[in-house]
């Protein structure tokens, strides 16, 4: 998949991707934010070059006005991301789907996320996979994500509220872990929770920038392929230090 020909920043999980907005939804009704939604995958996303159906329908599927603020509403279906408190961000969609994909999920898996933020990702995870864990390392949001998931009928999905660094180790393995935010390597803990097979998507700081990185485990090794460069957000420490 190529992606020469957009620039891609990203903040929290993603800030801006160099491509025409899609307008806003100022007083729209569920119907016009379906029509929205649908223009998003069909522009933002699709002609970029993600072509799994089942992502795409899954990125139809899952309301992504459900997880802003209020006030940022009109604006859920632009293709951008969005704060959602605590110096945070929901997503670009384009962001989500690329990282989806990469990930090549069926109804078997089961995904550690770590970076929960809205909820967005992990929602679009569990409309793919049999299951999702998530990890939030701020506690207003990872309980705010979590309540709100419940409310939309996702059973599939477990929240904690704690350190991503450590994983989730009670869980392990998973066959897909996929991290939302910067260290400077990828985290020790997060390899050895890797499933034989099982694949790892996570931006890393690299001399010229940050660099998203696809990880495959095989045979004990990790074979490493990059995806696209960005810039994300560090992953923090409990105590406000960077990894």
């Amino acid at each position: 998949m190529s992606h020469s020909f957009y620039t891609i920043l990203v903040s929290g999980a993603a800030l801006m991707s160099v491509f025409p907005g899609e307008g806003h939804a100022e007083g729209a009704g569920d119907a016009d934010f379906a029509v929205l939604r649908k223009r998003m995958v069909t522009t933002q996303i699709e002609r970029r070059g993600v072509k799994d159906a089942r992502v795409l329908d899954a990125m139809l599927k899952v309301e992504r006005h459900r997880f802003v603020p209020r006030q940022h509403v009109a604006d859920s279906y632009d293709d951008r991301p969005l704060p959602i408190g605590e110096g945070q961000t929901i997503s670009q969609p384009y962001i989500v789907a690329l990282m989806t994909e990469a990930l090549g999920l069926d109804r078997t898996k089961k995904v550690l996320e770590i970076g929960t933020g809205s909820g967005y990702q992990a929602a679009v995870l569990a409309e793919l996979c049999d299951s999702v864990y998530t990890v939030e390392i701020v506690e207003n949001l990872g309980k705010k994500a979590e309540k709100l998931l419940s409310e939309l009928g996702y059973k599939n999905i477990k929240v904690k509220i704690g350190d991503g660094y450590a994983g989730w180790p009670e869980y392990r393995p998973f066959d897909a872990i996929i991290v939302t935010c910067a260290p400077s390597h990828v985290p020790e803990p997060l390899i050895e929770q890797l499933a034989e097979n099982g694949k790892l998507i996570i931006p890393v700081d690299v001399t010229w920038g940050q660099d998203l990185i696809l990880m495959v485990k095989s045979q004990g090794q990790l074979k490493k392929e990059s995806i696209v460069p960005v810039r994300f957000v560090p992953m923090m420490r409990e105590d406000g230090r960077e990894y």
